[in-house]
């Protein structure tokens, strides 16, 4: 005999949201005038009585409380009724009893009935809710990607273009000045040279802030761009480590990752005092491994998960997108080790 689906339950109690509340009434009339019927049926020696509770349960579920409680009455009339003839009470003393005795039973099966529906709706509640809030911390991530793509991309075709303009000025006048023998010509040399700095770091900045290679090919030389430029800046060297060169197929999971290690690093850069940072980038089979490492005081203990800073919920949420968990860890010698580990769709260097 096969199985009842599950969704044949989940339509009954969605009833109200696509049936007339007619038929509904009709329904559970049915089932009280058959169930009457079939008590009547069965006689003395054997009651139906227990299957009065499941009109009484629909209508709890369909209709409320209130209404669960007045067809208790109504099925409590049904069931004297429908056994006031041919009862083996010794008197009518005793059958009222046994008839008040029923009626509890049905008051408190509408009772557990209307408890269970309550609990019901607190947990699809809460279940909405929290849909609600991954969705929402996915747009507020994914709207915080957006704005970061647009002012790199602003600061690359902008900022970067004026000030390499404004360097080619700077050289045409140091040329005239020498030209004209003049001895300013160091200091618009000197000028030149601190626009063309100025281009390089800011070009960096935008790199760093809208990564145009984070792709399936070129997670690898984004980390190491992200090395190279933070190290320049801060003084700190951070060594880029790789076991086999790795290329992530889904350009989203490879600029959450980067993004993860971008906030990791600036994370020990700032708050941890290191003096050395290590990025690690394996694949282990279909796994695939991101670690990041300082030798700094490591992170302070949290007394909840409101105290955490914006930068590590953000890393927390990139990994929720990415369908994993990001582990803080101190390590033995000291320091911290961010890590997430994700299956991943990868292509090795050595794959044909």
């Amino acid at each position: 005999m096969g199985k009842v689906p599950f969704g044949f339950f989940q339509r009954i109690q969605n009833a109200p949201d696509y049936l007339p509340s007619w038929l509904m009434s009709v329904v559970l009339v049915s089932l009280c005038g058959g169930i009457s019927w079939l008590d009547h049926q069965l006689g003395s020696e054997w009651s139906a009585f227990l299957l009065y509770c499941m009109p009484i349960t629909l209508a709890v579920w369909w209709g409320g409380r209130r209404l669960g409680l007045i067809l208790a009455m109504i099925c409590a009339v049904l069931s004297w009724m429908t056994n006031l003839e041919g009862h083996i009470f010794p008197g009518m003393a005793a059958y009222t009893l046994a008839m008040f005795n029923r009626l509890l039973v049905f008051i408190i099966a509408a009772l557990a009935a209307s408890a269970i529906k309550a609990r019901h709706e607190a947990d699809r509640a809460r279940i909405a809710a929290l849909e609600e809030m991954r969705q929402l911390e996915k747009e507020i991530i994914s709207i915080s990607e957006y704005e970061q793509q647009r002012i790199g991309q602003d600061l690359h075709d902008g900022l970067c273009q004026q000030l390499a303009a404004i360097g080619c000025a700077a050289r045409a006048l140091a040329e005239d000045l020498e030209v004209r023998g003049v001895p300013e010509v160091r200091d618009a040399e000197s000028i030149e040279h601190s626009i063309q700095a100025s281009v390089i770091e800011a070009r960096s900045l935008a790199r760093g802030i809208f990564p145009v290679h984070v792709d399936r090919t070129g997670l690898s030389t984004a980390l190491s761009e992200l090395a190279e430029t933070t190290g320049r800046m801060t003084g700190i060297p951070i060594e880029v480590a790789e076991w086999s060169e790795v290329h992530v197929d889904d350009p989203d999971v490879a600029m959450h990752l980067y993004r993860i290690a971008q906030e990791a690093v600036n994370n020990a850069v700032k708050h941890s005092g290191a003096s050395e940072i290590s990025i690690t980038l394996r694949a282990m089979g279909d796994l695939l491994e991101l670690r990041i490492e300082d030798n700094g005081k490591g992170l302070a203990p949290r007394k909840s998960d409101r105290s955490e800073g914006l930068g590590l919920r953000t890393m927390r949420y990139r990994a929720q997108a990415l369908g994993t968990v990001i582990e803080f860890e101190p390590r033995p010698e000291g320091g911290t080790s961010v890590s997430c580990v994700m299956k991943v769709r990868t292509r090795h260097e050595d794959d044909n």
